[in-house]
C-alpha cells in the first residue's frame, strides 16, 4: 500500500490538517495517512514532549470524529529523544516492509530541509509530498533539490501537491486561544 506520513506536533489539530489528509486520500493515490504525533520536533523548542500523550489521543479522537482515512500512530512516543523524521521513516519501512511510504510537509518545510537528519536520503528513498504554503515557491524549492540531488547522484522525488493553500497554523490557534478568542471554527 502507499502510505502518507504526515508526522508534526499537532498542538491543535486543525482545519488545514484535515483538508491535507483528506486531499491525500481522495486527491492522491494514497491508501491512508499515517498520522505520527511527534514528541518534540528537534528542530523547534516551544512544543513540551510533556504534553506528546495527550496530543496522540487527541489526535486518534479528532481522527474518529471527523471519519478521515487516516490513522494516528505512536511510533514516536515510543522511540528514544531525538525523534529524527528518517529515524520514523526507517522504523515504519521495519515495521511494514510491504509499504510504501512517502512523507507529507509544507513548503516552509521544504525551504529549510537542509536542516533535517539525512534529509538526502527521506527524499530519495522515500520521497516528500509537498502542499504549498503561503510565501514559499514550491516549484522553484524543488528545482533547487532536484539539481542539488541529481548531482550527488540521487533521486529526487518530490511531488508538489496541485492543492489550495492551508492558511491557517497551529501557531495561530494557540496564539488566538491564548488572547480569548473563540478558535473553535478551526479545530478539528
Amino acid at each position: 500500500m502507499k502510505i502518507a506520513v504526515y508526522s508534526g506536533s499537532f498542538n491543535p489539530l486543525h482545519i488545514g490538517h484535515r483538508a491535507i489528509i483528506a486531499y491525500l486520500t481522495e486527491k492522491m493515490d494514497f491508501s491512508t495517512v499515517y498520522l505520527i504525533v511527534s514528541p518534540k520536533n528537534p528542530l523547534k523548542d516551544n512544543i513540551s514532549a510533556d504534553s506528546a500523550a495527550e496530543r496522540y489521543a487527541a489526535a486518534c479522537e479528532a481522527i474518529r470524529r471527523n471519519g478521515l482515512n487516516a490513522r494516528a500512530d505512536d511510533i514516536e512516543l515510543r522511540m528514544p529523544a531525538p525523534q529524527y523524521t528518517v529515524r520514523t521513516l526507517d522504523a515504519l519501512k521495519r515495521r511494514e516492509p510491504e509499504n510504501d511510504f512517502s512523507l507529507v510537509v509544507g513548503a516552509d518545510n521544504l525551504a529549510g530541509i537542509h536542516r533535517w537528519k539525512d534529509y538526502e536520503r527521506i527524499i530519495s528513498e522515500y520521497g516528500l509530498v509537498v502542499f504549498p504554503r503561503k510565501g514559499f515557491d514550491c516549484n522553484a524549492l524543488k528545482a533547487r533539490l532536484e539539481e542539488e540531488l541529481h548531482r550527488d547522484g540521487l533521486e529526487c522525488r518530490i511531488t508538489v501537491a496541485d492543492a489550495p493553500e492551508v492558511n491557517i497554523s497551529s501557531t495561530e490557534i494557540r496564539e488566538g486561544l491564548g488572547k480569548g478568542d473563540d478558535m473553535s471554527a478551526y479545530l478539528m
